[in-house]
């Protein structure tokens, strides 16, 4: 089997600027980028899925990422692969000193154990150390700092949330949250009665931004719970196109009643079958 070594050699060579890829050579970081969120969804589409027989490829093509990544790195003299590997083993040993309390990876693991609780109490601590380290005026810092602006939206949104509840800007309980979520409801509808695009727009954000916090303090990853969602509704439609089909109906010549009549037969037939299961 080729090993890791070999996966850097093949990428030295794509990128060798005689007798490498032409469209490999021509790549940066910011080209990349889309790539390598694109591999990360299809590695999360899989494990969603349950599609472990493809899981093994996915997980390499996203692992190619950062073996690109530290190519370009390398090219330029600012790190290599192995930089990579030693960076992030450091990192994982410091903040797991309830595994490694002598920072030795390979000590013997005769150490006391303790509560997920603490646990993560003090990875939030030595993460927050981290980031005044990165910093050459501590007291200037903000507990946002950090906080990929990359994110999807939902997921950063969540994260924001978590850190500004770290020091207690937060609901007590989810059914505060509801009641939110009912307040910027109420402000979207006022917005659009004064037919304010503008408005309108702002006010659906904080609605988002508040169904986000609530999903949050019902422990639901609001990213996972919308890709969830998003997957019913196709698997729904798809359930309609092919009753049309069966029919010899087209969709553009139904009613609204007649496709919502559909949709509900597809949700029978998912509860049916949950039922069942």
């Amino acid at each position: 089997m080729y090993s890791l070594e070999d996966l850097l050699h093949l990428m030295n060579r794509l990128r060798d600027p005689q007798y490498g890829c032409p469209w490999d050579i021509k790549q940066t970081y910011a080209t990349i980028v889309p790539h390598t969120l694109e591999e990360a969804y299809e590695v999360a589409d899989a494990i969603e899925r349950g599609d472990f027989d493809h899981l093994q490829g996915e997980l390499g093509d996203l692992l190619f990422q950062v073996v690109y990544y530290s190519q370009l790195a390398r090219e330029e003299g600012r790190f290599e692969f192995a930089g990579v590997i030693d960076s992030i083993t450091r990192k994982l040993i410091r903040r797991h000193p309830h595994v490694f309390p002598t920072g030795d990876l390979y000590a013997p693991l005769d150490i006391p154990q303790m509560s997920e609780e603490q646990v993560k109490q003090r990875w939030e601590e030595i993460k927050a150390e981290e980031r005044a380290e990165k910093s050459d005026a501590p007291q200037q810092l903000s507990l946002l700092d950090d906080v990929p602006t990359a994110l999807p939206a939902l997921s950063r949104a969540a994260k924001l949330q978590k850190r500004a509840g770290q020091v207690g800007f937060d609901w007590p309980a989810a059914l505060p949250v509801v009641d939110n979520v009912r307040e910027e409801l109420d402000e979207v509808l006022e917005a659009m009665a004064d037919n304010d695009p503008v408005a309108i727009a702002d006010e659906v954000g904080d609605l988002l931004f508040a169904a986000v916090n609530l999903a949050r303090h019902l422990q639901v990853d609001p990213e996972a719970a919308l890709r969830l969602a998003n997957a019913k509704f196709e698997r729904r439609f798809r359930f309609i196109e092919q009753a049309l089909r069966d029919t010899r109906q087209s969709i553009e010549d139904c009613t609204l009643e007649e496709l919502d009549a559909l949709w509900g037969e597809a949700k029978r037939q998912e509860k049916n079958l949950s039922s069942c299961g």
